[in-house]
């Protein structure tokens, strides 16, 4: 595989729109009946050991090939219901991570995200809201490569919890983002790489 031939999006994002594509595979369910919601209406600073965010992109129209950035910071809400309500995540682009070296440097370079120019991606959320089958969705300005664009992700809480190393809450988010849309566009033209990038974003954060 070579390594000039592979690229990544984001977000945090989450990384994840408005004129941006988006999608989910997998219904996201609202927080486990047997979670406690022991901090609610309260903030949790993102723990980065524990949080990172992945994506998947085609490569030369046969796998897909995952990736994923390490350094992951903000906050995020949640309310009484313990329900989340808001997100405001910054993700490191020189943290990211495909376990080989020159791929890494790469995706570093201005021909993806130009981590010297754009050091960070971030999202911050407009809204998060529950459809009419139970599940969440959360809404907001991602920001990447010098663009910000409108974008909406399936939101799943994960837990709300105290277990004896601080109160702690998790979420998962996952949207579909094109690449290109944010001034990515290396490989789309001759097909070798796919524009359409599926991202997860998985967050836990310690109550502050």
């Amino acid at each position: 595989m070579s390594y000039k031939s592979i690229t990544v999006p984001f977000a945090l994002a989450l990384t994840a729109i408005a004129g941006v594509s988006l999608g989910a595979a997998q219904a996201p369910q609202s927080a486990p009946a047997s979670t406690t919601a022991t901090a609610a209406g309260t903030t949790y600073k993102i723990d980065d050991v524990h949080s990172c965010a992945l994506f998947r992109v085609h490569h030369l129209g046969a796998g897909q090939f995952w990736g994923r950035f390490n350094a992951v910071s903000g906050t995020m809400t949640f309310g009484e219901s313990g329900q989340p309500t808001g997100f405001d995540v910054s993700i490191a682009t020189d943290s990211v991570d495909t376990a080989e070296p020159k791929l890494d440097a790469h995706l570093k370079s201005p021909d993806f995200f130009n981590t010297k120019e754009f050091p960070a991606m971030t999202f911050k959320s407009d809204s998060v809201s529950k459809k009419s089958d139970g599940t969440l969705e959360v809404t907001g300005m991602l920001s990447m490569h010098g663009v910000t664009k409108s974008v909406t992700a399936a939101l799943e809480v994960t837990g709300v919890k105290e277990m004896g190393m601080g109160a702690r809450a998790g979420i998962e988010a996952v949207f579909t983002v094109k690449r290109s849309d944010f001034g990515m566009n290396y490989g789309v033209e001759k097909g070798t790489l796919g524009d359409q990038v599926r991202v997860v974003v998985s967050l836990e954060g310690i109550r502050g």
